[in-house]
């Protein structure tokens, strides 16, 4: 319905920061979105179905084999970011879409054109950013101080 409505929309600084027209936008555009990934699982389902894993000789079946990998790489990624995109509709329903899930302020009309699924502002993704290295620092030294045992 308001997909026709907001084909030439874009929100601006100059209204409501999430107003119905904010909330409508960014919905749509997360619809559209989620509407395109599950064609693309489809279609990765159909030609998984119609290519099979049998190849003549060893060489080809390891190149369909890593292209396959590649494939489903992309596949996960895509459920992750259906995932993702559901989590935002719940915001937009919600009232919680375009603000800060870690300090309540406002995300900014630009990070959620540019990243729709943002729901941290730039600094409380940044200390997010660096909590998620940090720890992944971490498990990496523990990693390496069992192996060398």
């Amino acid at each position: 319905m308001y997909g026709y409505l907001f084909e030439k929309y874009r929100p601006t600084e100059d209204e409501e920061y999430m107003c119905l027209n904010h909330r409508e936008y960014f919905k749509q555009k997360l619809l559209d979105w989620r509407k395109e990934l599950i064609a693309m699982s489809q279609l990765f389902l159909v030609e998984l179905k119609e290519n099979g894993t049998k190849a003549a000789d060893t060489l080809d079946q390891s190149s369909h084999h890593s292209e396959m990998f590649i494939d489903f790489s992309t596949s996960e990624r895509q459920q992750k970011i259906l995932h993702d995109i559901d989590l935002a509709l719940v915001r937009i329903e919600t009232g919680e879409y375009g603000y800060c899930e870690i300090t309540g302020e406002e995300i900014g009309l630009k990070r959620l054109e540019a990243q729709p699924l943002a729901a941290r502002c730039v600094e409380a993704q940044k200390i997010f950013e660096r909590s998620m290295n940090a720890k992944a620092r971490t498990a990496n030294l523990q990693e390496n101080s069992m192996i060398s045992r």
